[in-house]
């Protein structure tokens, strides 16, 4: 690519996120006479890419492996055929910088890519119904899992007039997501929108959360039209119908980029154990004091953890969503690591253990 087009394709792509480090990365491919493009939607083995040239339609067959993480998806910067190929295609796709990774609804121990390049991952959270803190610290593991910086926003906070009810509830959400921005936004009278795009607007941020949660009205509100459909939720659970289908990029007046998704009804974890150690730093900071390095936080002496449980420091209800999701993070990797699976049987047979005892000991006690 020679100097002149090189500027072109930063002038075209720059608003998508193009800069000197992906132009770097991309070099070996220009010089085979290839484009560089980011993927905003992908659809049934062809997905959209936009390019200097603008956006072209292209067939993924040469970059579909049996990997479903290393499959293209909405946010890749890839390389394209030049104009004159029937089909077009997507030859590879650049090093990822981040990804954003759930296990599948399936039993498989597999990962589903949601979204790449990600550098805010927006958890929208409704305000019309009762929190989910359990859901929100299990969508912020997958997000502090990416690499990217999550931001939670309590969508339709209209529907809470009293400002001190709201005040409360976006107190609980940050006890429930440490080091992480917790915004109260309300699309239908752009109250906290102004905020928000200030954060979106350095980088690319994908928008997540359950269908009903409001992010295509948000979408809509950070883009200044309406770009996706809006359906109306359920009153009695606040549910919607999946108003998006797929995985879109869009370019923000504002600058930045926004990649919707479609409502995600489960949301798995996927090998993220340093995620949800970050969800739960108060609790990893707690573990460093207890007397066992390797102390299971249950009914071990010395434990830092249950002693912040009994003096009120530390809400049981944090632990409990803790447990829950080391275990179930767990099981995945288990289903692949054959030293994690021997690992798990030997804290099983350590408990059955401690459990025996315990009981031969009761025993003896009413002798």
């Amino acid at each position: 690519m020679t100097s002149t087009s090189s500027t072109s394709t930063y002038s075209a792509l720059s608003s998508y996120g193009w800069d000197e480090n992906w132009a770097d990365a991309f070099a070996p491919h220009a010089a085979e006479g290839l484009l560089p493009g980011r993927v905003v939607r992908v659809d049934r083995g062809q997905c959209d890419v936009v390019t200097a040239d603008g956006l072209v339609r292209t067939d993924t067959a040469f970059v579909t492996p049996n990997d479903p993480l290393r499959v293209v998806c909405t946010g890749d910067w890839v390389a394209v055929d030049p104009d004159g190929g029937n089909p077009r295609y997507v030859r590879t796709y650049l090093p990822r910088r981040t990804a954003f990774v759930r296990s599948t609804s399936s039993k498989r121990s597999e990962g589903q890519i949601l979204a790449a390049n990600v550098d805010h991952a927006i958890v929208a959270v409704s305000l019309a119904v009762e929190l989910d803190l359990a859901r929100i610290e299990r969508f912020l593991a997958l997000a502090w899992e990416s690499g990217a910086q999550p931001v939670v926003v309590l969508t339709k906070a209209d529907l809470v007039p009293d400002p001190v009810t709201l005040a409360y509830l976006v107190q609980d959400v940050e006890t429930a997501a440490p080091g992480v921005p917790v915004l109260s936004v309300s699309a239908e009278q752009g109250e906290g929108l102004d905020v928000l795009a200030a954060v979106v607007s350095g980088g690319t941020a994908v928008l997540l959360g359950q269908s009903g949660a409001g992010k295509s009205t948000l979408a809509n509100a950070l883009l200044g039209e309406d770009a996706m459909d809006v359906q109306a939720t359920r009153d009695v659970d606040g549910k919607g119908r999946h108003t998006t289908t797929t995985r879109n990029l869009l370019a923000l007046p504002g600058g930045g980029v926004l990649i919707d998704t479609p409502g995600l009804r489960g949301v798995g974890l996927f090998d993220a154990g340093s995620g949800v150690d970050q969800v739960f730093a108060e609790i990893a900071e707690l573990a460093e004091e207890c007397r066992f390095h390797d102390c299971a936080h249950e009914s071990e002496p010395g434990c830092a953890v249950l002693a912040a449980i009994d003096s009120g420091a530390l809400p049981e209800r944090r632990l409990e969503s803790y447990r829950k999701l080391m275990r179930e993070n767990q099981r995945i990797v288990a289903k692949t690591d054959a030293r994690v699976r021997a690992e798990i049987r030997k804290e099983y047979k350590r408990r059955g253990a401690i459990g025996k005892a315990a009981m031969e000991a009761k025993r003896g006690g009413l002798r």
